[in-house]
């Protein structure tokens, strides 16, 4: 079978991550978008703060053209043995071409409320979660500024994360994903 990979999509804090490390177990690797950006900030000496991410987010994507993330996590995908890798985190069509190289790509969009997303940020704690609401809509707006709405419309199925456990919302995802394998 060729490489499943599912990107899981959706606004900061809508509940990725949360699905991405609750599904590990099962024997999916998993890639983080966020993270790629972050070891980059490192390379390059910077502080790991919510300004510094944002602008070199928008930087690789000026310099090395929208699809500029998915490239960096390309030998991440390469050295996988797994059949299935969760992408948590993808933000733009551009980075679903540059996975398609790689597999069978499939879109899992995570929907949450403004207010769920903010309070789920705020208690999360990485350093560049924001604390302010004004920070959290400047988040949004970038997000959406890099094309992230429309990895969300083009989904492949969507899950509402509104009253949902940690539990359900993981095994939801888990039931999406074992039927696209099947």
């Amino acid at each position: 079978m060729a490489k499943l990979i599912v990107c899981l999509t959706g606004m900061p804090g809508a509940g990725k991550s949360t699905i991405a490390e609750g599904l590990k177990s099962k024997g999916y690797d998993i890639i983080n978008m966020g993270n790629a950006v972050r070891e980059e900030a490192k390379k390059r000496n910077l502080e790991l703060t919510r300004a510094n991410l944002g602008k070199l987010m928008l930087e690789l994507r000026e310099q090395n053209g929208p699809g500029a993330v998915a490239e960096l996590v390309k030998p991440q995908i390469e050295l996988s043995t797994s059949n299935v890798i969760l992408i948590d985190g993808v933000r733009s069509n551009d980075e679903i071409q540059v996975l398609k190289k790689f597999g069978t790509v499939k879109l899992l969009a995570i929907h949450a409320s403004t207010d769920t997303r903010f309070d789920f940020l705020q208690k999360r704690g990485r350093s560049d979660d924001p604390q302010t609401k004004e920070h959290f809509d400047e988040r949004d707006n970038r997000e959406l500024g890099v094309g992230i709405s429309n990895s969300i419309a083009l989904s492949d199925y969507a899950i509402s994360n509104i009253g949902l456990t940690k539990d359900e919302l993981i095994h939801n995802a888990y039931e999406i994903i074992q039927s696209w394998i099947e």
